[in-house]
């Protein structure tokens, strides 16, 4: 599960920050935004296209307003053809992207010799992505949503694996895309409640209100006739984002340009935030500071690279907002625009001027961008070229010819010192927010104990008896695998005090792996209670009824979780398993079949698909599946010692 919940591993192909050229008005007081109100309603964009049909039109063409879309041949930035295949070395997998009347597949498979022993193909249903530096493909089944393995790199005219399925971690098409990945690469869609990855409704593409904010106060009063003359005064019914302060302005940024670690506040989701909030009220977000961090950026991290910059520390109003205009498309701004911007402080007096030599700002072509925001590759995303937002003095020396300058992204990494981690969204976080800052962080990114001491340290400065810090505790134990220091929690948290999903399920996990099942059951009834549509949650309970001899129940639990996606390999092995127990052969080597045909070597499937055949007094073909698990994973020892005793 946690490879799955990867932070947003897509390859981000949109930069969509904000813009305006006028000055905030005179007359602005925070908070008296009417939009804010947890119950003023989104509109939609069409709306807005009514009275601005103008801006309306040229965001259409902007990296926001094609961050998303159902996948047609008009919305691919993709080539087709012989070259579009893709092999993964480490899964002996191949991948074929193709349309077919309209409709995109992507087919896996696996040769051998010039044999297809394995196919599976699967359809596309959404794109991500502008085209400007990817496009990223999903999977819907039954409204859950899958990133599938492959990605288009379009500045490299490229297929590859996605960011994050290569060195052997191809989620093949499991990879779970939850709501904080769904709504920073489109406009909010209608998540269902209690499932991490399922959704009624999908938008294309980020909508006006995810920059001004809801918006049916702002259109109900202009129906009214109720103007403001903004020139002069600030229409507090929807957000200009120029009108806020630098902080809110770059928080508005940050909801999506800050990729780290995001953390939501209790009780708070990833559709809460609007324009003109401070991001603090919703998440919390951190970054792991590397002694050479200077250096080394992701693709999302515009906003932490702008605000390192020596420009923005010494300025008070510098902000994303200076060079970018959401109206507009970040290709077709002439380059003068953002030459502007710098211009506007470092005017050519001696104090300020450029001080290159002439011959660079020649080559440079005068383009102060070129030089002190160099592009380059990013560490988390291949075959991309993006803008750094880091402006230093320093980048200008950096020639193409430099290369002696330079060293590899390899050595950065070997003599990088970690410095700890650094919370982004306020001055300074309490210990709690630090301590759950590095529980996620050790999940989601860095499995070092380092990371879980320092979670403990924090832990350890909460004095305070509440329910957030014995979660916390709970979720510290099981991040550490220690199972047996969650047992005091099961008599200080039962199954009926338990209140969120997440402690239900850890505290049933640690009481399923200490064996106390009737005690596991009850955790895990309380997570799939709150969390109905989280499917491993639900595959936890069908486990727990098996190991209580309880086949009836746990078959009803699969057939649920199947009626929701049938493609669930997991489900679909302990379908056949709880026939199995049942004497019902038949149909858990049916199960099995669905299983091993959707993911070819999936060792327990086969495992359990070679038992049955054993049971059935089938003994060459229990040794062909025996073997086949040990191609698989030959440090399967019990397996080896089978087929041994067999043979």
């Amino acid at each position: 599960m946690k490879k799955w919940l990867i932070y947003s591993l897509f390859a981000s192909s949109v930069l969509f920050l904000g813009y305006c050229s006028r000055q905030p008005a005179a007359d602005i007081t925070l908070n008296n935004y009417l939009n804010l109100d947890e119950e003023v309603a989104y509109v939609g964009m069409d709306k807005c296209q009514s009275c601005h049909p103008n801006v309306y039109e040229s965001y259409q063409h902007t990296g926001m307003g094609k961050s998303f879309a159902p996948a047609t041949p008009k919305k691919s930035a993709a080539t087709f053809g012989k070259h579009a295949i893709v092999y993964d070395e480490a899964t002996n997998l191949y991948y074929k992207p193709f349309f077919k009347d309209s409709t995109l597949f992507i087919k896996e498979f696996r040769l051998t010799g010039k044999d297809t022993t394995h196919i599976r193909t699967e359809e596309v249903a959404y794109i991500v992505g502008s085209g400007q530096h990817t496009n990223s493909h999903i999977l819907e089944i039954n409204g859950y949503l899958y990133q599938a393995p492959i990605t288009y790199y379009t500045q490299d005219q490229k297929w590859d694996l996605a960011p994050g399925f290569e060195n052997g971690e191809n989620a093949r098409f499991n990879r779970v895309l939850t709501t904080e990945c769904l709504t920073c690469h489109n406009h909010y869609p209608q998540h269902v409640e209690g499932s991490l990855n399922k959704y009624s409704k999908m938008p294309s593409g980020i909508e006006c209100e995810r920059c001004h904010g809801p918006g049916e106060i702002h259109v109900k009063e202009k129906l009214e006739g109720k103007i403001i003359d903004t020139l002069n005064h600030i229409d507090y019914t929807i957000v200009n984002p120029a009108n806020l302060p630098r902080n809110l302005q770059m928080d508005l940024c940050q909801r999506c340009h800050l990729q780290g670690v995001a953390v939501l506040n209790e009780n708070k989701t990833f559709f809460d935030f609007k324009p003109g909030m401070p991001l603090s009220d919703v998440m919390n977000v951190f970054l792991p500071r590397y002694s050479n961090s200077d250096e080394r950026f992701i693709m999302a991290s515009q906003a932490d690279r702008l605000r390192l910059s020596k420009c923005y520390l010494l300025s008070e109003d510098l902000s994303c907002l200076n060079c970018h205009h959401p109206h507009h498309s970040i290709e077709k701004t002439n380059k003068e625009k953002y030459n502007n911007a710098c211009l506007s402080c470092h005017q050519s007096d001696n104090s300020s001027k450029c001080t290159a030599p002439i011959a660079l700002i020649e080559k440079e072509e005068n383009n102060c961008v070129s030089c002190h925001m160099r592009r380059s590759g990013s560490i988390d995303i291949p075959h991309v070229n993006i803008t750094d937002h880091y402006i230093a003095r320093e980048t200008a020396s950096l020639s193409s010819t430099s290369e002696t300058s330079k060293i590899n992204e390899n050595q950065k990494s070997a003599i990088a010192t970690f410095l700890g981690l650094e919370l982004l969204t306020k001055e300074k976080g309490s210990p709690l927010e630090m301590a759950n800052g590095y529980i996620a962080l050790y999940e989601k990114f860095i499995e070092s104990e380092m990371m879980l001491d320092s979670a403990f340290s924090f832990l350890s400065l909460c004095k305070e008896k509440a329910y957030e810090v014995d979660k916390a505790w709970i979720h510290y134990y099981f991040a550490k695998k220690d199972f047996t220091s969650l047992q005091k929690f099961h008599q200080l948290l039962t199954p009926e005090k338990v209140v969120d999903g997440w402690t239900a399920y850890r505290l049933g996990e640690a009481a399923y792996l200490l064996q106390s099942f009737n005690l596991a059951a009850a955790y895990y009834k309380k997570a799939v209670e709150f969390m109905p549509f989280h499917l491993d949650f639900s595959e936890k309970l069908g486990n727990t009824f098996l190991q209580l001899n309880m086949s009836s129940e746990a078959i009803k639990v699969y057939q649920d979780i199947l009626s929701e996606n049938p493609k669930r390999e997991a489900a679909l092995c302990n379908m056949g398993y709880a026939y199995a127990l049942q004497g019902k052969f038949e149909q858990a080597e049916l199960y099995y079949d669905k299983a091993v045909a959707l993911d070819p070597d999936y060792e327990q499937a086969l495992l359990n698909k070679g038992a049955l055949a054993m049971a059935r007094g089938n003994k060459q073909e229990s040794i062909l599946l025996f073997q086949r698990v040990l191609e698989i994973n030959p440090a399967n020892e019990k397996v080896r010692q089978l087929l041994k005793e067999m043979q």
